[in-house]
């Protein structure tokens, strides 16, 4: 039985590897469970591999829908998911990215690399234009996260990043919190100025 969420879809942005530590697959799996209990679409990379594979096979599994978006160099390589609710072949990554926020009313990012950090941070930086006025969110999975945290409180710190802005980002250790937290963000009347740092 689902529980209706103010969030329809979920961007979620992860690993194409697994990652060493399994708590990073758990976690990802935790996810999918709690986002179909809730009746979440999943919104993704349309990856067949990594923890983008094992995210997306386990929300069908549960029976929930997922939405793919992926590019025409990726399906030639054969790493696209061709089992998925919905599949969207963009012609390159910034028309990947763009379509995936359209289809998105929050994201998530798990554990990644370059590709997950480059997707958060450009959903981070249209929040702060207010351009993107959805919740932006960080799964710390066993504090994989810790030391990005840290430095972006440095940059707030020196005056580099707008405390208001800091908070366009909401951080927790499991999946159940961060999607409590995105839920309770989605209900916050979204401030139209521009935050700058003027000090």
């Amino acid at each position: 039985m689902t529980t209706p969420s103010p969030l329809k879809t979920l961007c979620v942005y992860c690993g194409a590897n697994p990652g060493r530590n399994p708590l990073f697959t758990e976690q990802a799996l935790e996810l999918a469970d709690r986002m179909v209990e809730r009746g979440i679409t999943l919104v993704y990379g349309g990856s067949k591999v990594g923890l983008m594979g094992k995210l997306a096979d386990r929300v069908l599994a549960n029976g929930g829908e997922v939405i793919g978006v992926t590019t025409q160099h990726l399906m030639n390589h054969e790493v696209a998911h061709t089992g998925l609710t919905t599949l969207h072949v963009a012609d390159t990554m910034n028309e990947r990215k763009a379509k995936m926020l359209e289809l998105s009313s929050a994201v998530v990012a798990l554990p990644g690399g370059f590709g997950t950090l480059d997707e958060l941070f450009e959903a981070l930086t249209l929040a702060q234009l207010r351009r993107y006025q959805a919740p932006c969110g960080l799964l710390n999975t066993d504090h994989y996260y810790d030391q990005l945290i840290i430095f972006l409180q440095h940059a707030e710190q020196q005056g580099l990043l707008a405390s208001q802005n800091l908070t366009l980002l909401q951080v927790a250790e499991t999946p159940g919190e961060l999607l409590d937290r995105l839920e309770h963000s989605a209900h916050k009347p979204v401030d139209d100025s521009i935050y700058f740092v003027t000090n």
